[in-house]
This record gives C-alpha cells, structure tokens and sequence, in this order.
C-alpha cells in the first residue's frame, strides 16, 4: 500500500511539535520553573502521580508541588533529569493527542555518580490551546510499584 505523503507529512509535523513540547516540558521542570511548567497544564489540569495520595488538580496546586521538590533536592544537593522517551502519539476524533511514553528519572547527587531513580510510564492527554500544546490530564505509573 502506498504512503498517503500528506498524511504522512501531518503525522511528522505533530510528533516533531509533540516532542518539542516534552522537551520544553521537562527542562523547565529539571530546572525548577515551576510556573512556567505549570503553565503547560490546562488551567484545571489534572496530574496523577504515584507519589500523591490524589490527583493533583489546577496549576495552582501543580506549581506549588513543583516549588516544594525543588527546595527538597536542593537541600539535599541532588539533580534530576526527566528523560521521556519512545512517545507514541495518537491522535483522537476529538482533536486531543494521547501520548503514552516511558521516564526515565535520574538523579545526579553534587560531585557524585548519576544513577537511575525510577522508571515510569506516562500517560497524557493534550490538547490545542492556539499554537501551544497544553497537558488536560496526566497519569504516572511506576515500574516498581503495583
């Protein structure tokens, strides 16, 4: 069967858009900004953490968690890099991309040996806000938990 070279073209242009978007995403939220990050949420996104009891709801509450982790791995002289990888994008009917990827989180200690945190499977939905990308709702899943 031949390639239909437009729907080709479409779905290149939304995976490059997609993966500059997690780019933006995650070296914001490594370098701690967390209004900035927040800012890529819907405005009543929601984030499902296997780290929180409940899923956290708005940006609001999404920068203030993301305020508090930094102080933590600054008190305790860590870095973390977000690296998410192998994203699969699938675009719906209703116009909003899921995108399953996997994260990996590693983190670095102040004169010390990188080592890998954690392995999780992320799970979004984004949807168009204009010309930006914006997270409607996501959902973490650790490898090492149930």
């Amino acid at each position: 069967m031949p390639l239909d070279t437009d729907q080709t073209a479409g779905a290149t242009h939304t995976y490059a858009r997609v993966q500059d978007f997690y780019a933006r995403h995650m070296h914001l939220l490594d370098a701690g900004e967390a209004a900035e990050w927040a800012a890529m949420f819907t405005p009543d996104g929601v984030f499902v953490p296997p780290s929180a009891p409940e899923p956290i709801r708005g940006r609001q509450a999404l920068e203030a968690g993301v305020r508090s982790a930094a102080a933590a791995l600054a008190d305790k002289g860590e870095q973390v890099r977000h690296l998410l990888t192998m994203a699969a994008v699938e675009p719906r009917a209703d116009g909003v991309l899921f995108v399953r990827s996997y994260t990996q989180v590693v983190v670095t200690p102040q004169g010390g040996q990188p080592r890998l945190d954690i392995m999780c499977v992320c799970e979004d939905e984004l949807v168009a806000a204009g010309d930006e990308l914006l997270v409607r709702h996501r959902r973490v899943t650790r490898d090492d938990l149930p």
